[in-house]
C-alpha cells in the first residue's frame, strides 16, 4: 500500500513539474524509448556493413538508421504514429552511389538529339534531320551519345550532315565526350579553318588535303566550344532536376558530380552551376538526391577557400568533395594514352599513342598544392601509360608531403600494364570505375589493342580489389545511363552484347564486392562513410526496394526494377 502512495505521488510531483516548467519536458523524454518513425519488416536487407551483414527489419528516426536486426529487437520501437512496412520478403538496399556523373550536362542530354545506341548512318541522319525541323533557322542543334564502332567504325564528317544543316550550327559529342562533331556551319562561326592549328592536347581533324572534317578531340573542343551560347540558369535547373529524378528511378540516392568539365569545357562552368543550380536548389528545398562535388584542379584555391569558410557539408544535400583532372583522352577516339610498344595500341592509326591531355609539370605542382591544404584530388585516366603517369606522380605527392588520409582517386582506370592493379592497393588509391563502359569496349578494344593487350590489360576489377585496392563504381553518366542493377549485373557477369561468353571471366566480381562498390566502397572513395554506404546505427537512412525476394532476380537481365527509392526515411520515387 505504501509502495502505491509513493509511486502515485512521484508520478503526480512528475506531472507538476512539467504543467508549471514546460521547459523540462526535454528531460521526461531521456526516461522514454525511442519510438521509430518507420519500421521496414519482413526484409532481406543486406545493410552493407560487415558487422551485420544481413537484416530482416530496421527501424528509421529522424531520417537515420535507429536499429537493424531483427523484428523483435526493433519491436519496441514502434509506437502509434510509426509507420510499418511489411515488404513481404523483397530485397532492400543502402541507397546506391553513383561515384562519377556529369548530373547537369546529362540532363541537358536527356532534351537534345539522342544517339546513343545507334547503329546505322541512316539512323543518325534521321534524328538530326528531325531535330532541323523542330529548330529556328540559326540556333543551334545540340546533342550525342553517338558511337561509331557500333555501325563499323567510320567516323562521322562534316559532310554527312552539312545538306540537311545549312542554315544551322550543329555540335554532336561522342558518347565518352571526348570528341565531338561540327557541321560546316559550326566550324566557320568557330573560325576554325585549313590553317588552323592542332592545340596542345587535342587535334583537329583534318583530310589528306588539310580541310577540317568536322571532328574535334580533347582540347581542340575549346576552339568551338565558346561559340555556343550559354545554357540559362532555368535551363541547368530543370536539367539537375531531371537527372536527379531519373537516378531516383534507378536507386541512386547519391552522386559524385564532376561537373560539365570534359576537356574544352570552361573551369568557370562548374562554379556556376555550384552556385546558380546546386545552392539554389538547396536553399528553395528542390534538391531530391545527394551531390558530393568536384571541381577543376587549376581552381583549387577557391574550393580551399570555400571549405574554409563553410566546412564539407553545406547541407544534408551538397558536399564539397574535391577537384578533379584529366590525363588523356578516351579510347573510342583515339585519345587515350598508351606505352610505346612494338606497335601503335591503335590499329587504324599507326603513329598514334594517344594525348596527354595535362603537362606532367603543372600536374603534379597543382596537385602537390591541392593536396598540402587537404583537398581530394581525382584525375582521369584511361590508357595504361597515363595510369602510370598518374600513380607516379601521386607516389611522388605523397613523398614530398608526408603520410596522411588522402584517398586519391583515378577515374576510369580501364587499361592498366602488368604490375599496375597492385600498386593501387600500396598506394591507397581508389579506382573508380564504369562496368557499364566495357560492354561498349569489348568488340573495339581487340581490334584497337590486340588481343593480348587488350584482354590482358582491360577492365582489371577483382586484380584491382586482390591488390586490396579500393573499387568505386558508377556509370559516367551520360556516357553510360545511371543503372546501378545493370552495372552490378555486367560487373558480376562481364558478358557484352552478342557475346555467349565473358571477357576476362577471371576479372569478375562476386555480388557482394559489386554492391559494395555501389556502396560503402563508394562513399568511403569521397569521404562520406560517416553518414552513407551502409545501413548503419545512426547513418543517413536512404534505402532501395528491389521488386524481388530473389538475389538471383536482382542480377538477372530485366528480372528486378527498383519499386521504391528512399532517401533520409522519406520516399522519394516512385
Amino acid at each position: 500500500m505504501k509502495f502505491v502512495v509513493l509511486v502515485s505521488a512521484s508520478v503526480a510531483l512528475v506531472v507538476a513539474v512539467l504543467v508549471l516548467n514546460p521547459g523540462h519536458q526535454w528531460r521526461w523524454s531521456l526516461w522514454k524509448s525511442p519510438v521509430a518513425d518507420m519500421v521496414v519488416r519482413n526484409a532481406k536487407i543486406y545493410t552493407s556493413d560487415e558487422s551485420l551483414p544481413f537484416a530482416d527489419s530496421m527501424a528509421v528516426r529522424n531520417g537515420r538508421v535507429l536499429r537493424v536486426g531483427n523484428y523483435s529487437s526493433v519491436q519496441d520501437l514502434v509506437g502509434y504514429r510509426t509507420k510499418e512496412l511489411d515488404l513481404m520478403g523483397k530485397i532492400v538496399v543502402p541507397g546506391f552511389i553513383d561515384s562519377h556523373v556529369h548530373l547537369i550536362f546529362g540532363g541537358l542530354q536527356m532534351g537534345r538529339v539522342e544517339l546513343r545506341g545507334i547503329s546505322k548512318k541512316e539512323e543518325f541522319l534521321r534524328r538530326v534531320k528531325e531535330a532541323v525541323r523542330n529548330a529556328k533557322q540559326g540556333s543551334w542543334i545540340l546533342g550525342g551519345g553517338w558511337n561509331n564502332d557500333f555501325w563499323g567504325g567510320e567516323l562521322p564528317a562534316a559532310s554527312w550532315i552539312d545538306d540537311i544543316t545549312p542554315y544551322n550550327p550543329v555540335w554532336l559529342s561522342r558518347m565518352d565526350g571526348h570528341m565531338g562533331l561540327a557541321n560546316s556551319v559550326a566550324l566557320k562561326l568557330a573560325g576554325i579553318t585549313n590553317s588552323s592549328e592542332d592545340p596542345i592536347g587535342g587535334t583537329i581533324m583534318k583530310t589528306t588535303s588539310g580541310e577540317p572534317t568536322g571532328l574535334l578531340i580533347d582540347s581542340a573542343m575549346k576552339l568551338l566550344l565558346p561559340s555556343i551560347p550559354e545554357v540559362s540558369v532555368e535551363e541547368r535547373s530543370e536539367a539537375m532536376l531531371r537527372a536527379s529524378n531519373h537516378a531516383l528511378m534507378r536507386g541512386v540516392t547519391t552522386v559524385v558530380d564532376f561537373g560539365r568539365y570534359f576537356p574544352g569545357a570552361s573551369a568557370k562552368q562548374s562554379w556556376e552551376d555550384f552556385s546558380d543550380v546546386y545552392q539554389w536548389a538547396d536553399s528553395s528545398g528542390k534538391m531530391v538526391i545527394r551531390v558530393c562535388l568536384f571541381f577543376p584542379l587549376e581552381t583549387w584555391s577557391r574550393l580551399h577557400h570555400l571549405v574554409n569558410k563553410v566546412g564539407r557539408t553545406l547541407s544534408q544535400w551538397i558536399y564539397l568533395g574535391g577537384v578533379k583532372a584529366f590525363a588523356d583522352g578516351s579510347l573510342g577516339s583515339n585519345s587515350a594514352l598508351f606505352y610505346e610498344v612494338k606497335t601503335s595500341p591503335y590499329a587504324d592509326e599507326p603513329h598514334n599513342y594517344g594525348l596527354q591531355v595535362t603537362d606532367n609539370e603543372s600536374l603534379f605542382n597543382l596537385t602537390l598544392t591541392s593536396d598540402k591544404v587537404g583537398l581530394q584530388v581525382a584525375i582521369h585516366a584511361i590508357g595504361d601509360k597515363a595510369n602510370d603517369l598518374i600513380l607516379n606522380m601521386y607516389e611522388s605527392v605523397f613523398s614530398t608531403n608526408g603520410v596522411r588520409d588522402r584517398r586519391f582517386r583515378i577515374e576510369h582506370a580501364q587499361h592498366l600494364a602488368p604490375g599496375t592493379p597492385a600498386r593501387f592497393g600500396e598506394l591507397g588509391i581508389v579506382a573508380s570505375v564504369q562496368p557499364e563502359h566495357l560492354l561498349d569496349d569489348a568488340e573495339s578494344v581487340t581490334k584497337k589493342l590486340g588481343i593480348d593487350r587488350a584482354h590482358k590489360g582491360s577492365y582489371l576489377f577483382k586484380s584491382l580489389l586482390a591488390g586490396n585496392g579500393q573499387l568505386a563504381l558508377g556509370s559516367d553518366f551520360p556516357v553510360s545511363d545511371i543503372n546501378p542493377l545493370g552495372g552490378i549485373k555486367t560487373a558480376m557477369k562481364r558478358i557484352p552484347p552478342r557475346w555467349d561468353t565473358a571477357w576476362i571471366p577471371t576479372e569478375r566480381l562476386s555480388l557482394n564486392e559489386a554492391l559494395k562498390g555501389y556502396t560503402l566502397s563508394a562513399a568511403r572513395a569521397c569521404f562520406l562513410d560517416s553518414d552513407l554506404g551502409s545501413l548503419s546505427l545512426g547513418k543517413l537512412a536512404d534505402f532501395v526496394i528491389l521488386s524481388t525476394d530473389s538475389w538471383d532476380d536482382a542480377v538477372a537481365e530485366e528480372s528486378a526494377s527498383v519499386e521504391a527509392t528512399y532517401v533520409g526515411g522519406v520516399q522519394a520515387y516512385p
